[in-house]
């Protein structure tokens, strides 16, 4: 990879050894590419591992210190408040299935390493959604600053009730019932996720789903989502839970058959192309080969190549071209064109880029 300004970042994540060859505008960049890309905390992590963090200027080091600082303790307010949630849902019938970023706190994962959190997943039977939602109403969370169209929406349309937001804490859960929308293209069976969820040791009454599971779920988020501000955050965590799920050896075919099963061969398909292509993660041959018959053809393949290598690179004016804001309306675009049917998506785009501005703008007095 040439090491130009829009590359710094993925450079360092790739090599840190390389950040010893930069000047300090460069170091200036990195710190600002990192802090855009959700990442800065994750890079300290790393950079310390491999012994360079302590060689860095004070000056620079500092930015990396506070990271840290910052996601150690969110990592330890991410445990505590999920004893909250269970505490709270202690009626519910079944497990309490933790997702994403909370999942890898939960289950001690490298993918935890220097995550920041704005809001905790958890998965529950969509017949409890109703007592679920007034048990954690009764703990102190509720449904705040949306507009009535967009409650709807989720309540209509989306795989999870509107996000609930803690009344002293601030702390926000998005209550979920299934990992894509119910009108998406592809149907990932819920059921099928929950049967092979693992408890948790430590933290009684809290599950994670199970390893492939984990990774498909968030080769679908990141692949199904149209703001990618954190894609490259989200690709990193990709990275991590492949390189630690691969130490098993009968691993990757077991995630191939596993995609093919709940209607996410494309999106590991996509995961597992940019995380090679970003992050140099070791991907074999023969996992590619496995999802061939789900992956896109070759016009496809290169449209995505032009969308996805812009929209997942860092969130800041320095790792953009002329192309970037096309693709990033393409990325948003084609995440909702996989949401929902075209007689829902269009209404819905105009309403989001006409009426949604105009309700959020401040009325004359």
């Amino acid at each position: 990879m040439k090491s130009t300004s829009r590359d710094l970042l993925v450079l360092t994540l790739r090599t840190p050894e390389a950040l010893n060859r930069f000047s300090m505008g460069e170091l200036d960049l990195l710190v600002r590419q990192a802090r855009a890309a959700g990442l800065l905390a994750r890079l300290a992590c790393r950079l310390r591992r491999h012994g360079i963090l302590a060689t860095l200027p004070e000056t620079v080091r500092w930015h990396f210190d506070a990271a840290e600082t910052l996601a150690d303790k969110q990592r330890i307010a991410v445990r505590w408040e999920l004893q909250q949630i269970r505490a709270a849902l202690r009626d519910l019938d079944g497990p309490l299935i933790v997702l994403k970023g909370a999942a890898y706190v939960a289950a001690n994962l490298p993918a935890a390493e220097g995550r920041l959190f704005n809001d905790i997943d958890i998965l529950v039977p969509r017949d409890t959604l109703p007592r679920a939602e007034s048990s954690l109403m009764l703990a102190g969370w509720h449904a705040t600053g949306l507009t009535e169209y967009d409650k709807r929406y989720y309540r209509r349309w989306m795989h999870e009730i509107p996000p609930m937001q803690h009344i002293q804490r601030d702390t926000v859960i998005d209550v979920h019932h299934a990992i894509l929308p119910d009108t998406a293209r592809y149907h990932p069976d819920s059921g099928r996720l929950r049967s092979r969820a693992v408890a948790v040791e430590g933290l009684p009454g809290i599950y994670v789903l199970s390893t492939e599971d984990r990774i498909l779920h968030s080769a679908a988020h990141l692949f199904h989502d149209g703001e990618l501000a954190h894609g490259l955050r989200d690709l990193t965590d990709l990275d991590l839970l492949l390189r630690h799920a691969a130490q098993d050896e009968g691993f990757w075919p077991r995630l191939t058959a596993r995609a093919v099963e709940l209607e996410l061969g494309r999106s590991l398909f996509y995961a597992l192309r940019y995380v090679q292509h970003f992050l140099d993660t070791p991907v074999p041959a023969r996992a590619l080969d496995a999802l061939e018959g789900v992956a896109p053809g070759r016009f496809t393949r290169g449209l995505m190549d032009a969308v996805f290598t812009r929209v997942l690179a860092p969130a800041h004016a320095s790792c953009e071209d002329v192309f970037t804001p096309l693709a990033r309306l393409a990325a948003f675009v084609r995440a909702h064109w996989l949401r929902m049917p075209v007689h829902l998506l269009i209404p819905h785009l105009f309403h989001k880029a006409f009426v949604s501005p105009w309700q959020r703008s401040p009325k004359p007095a």
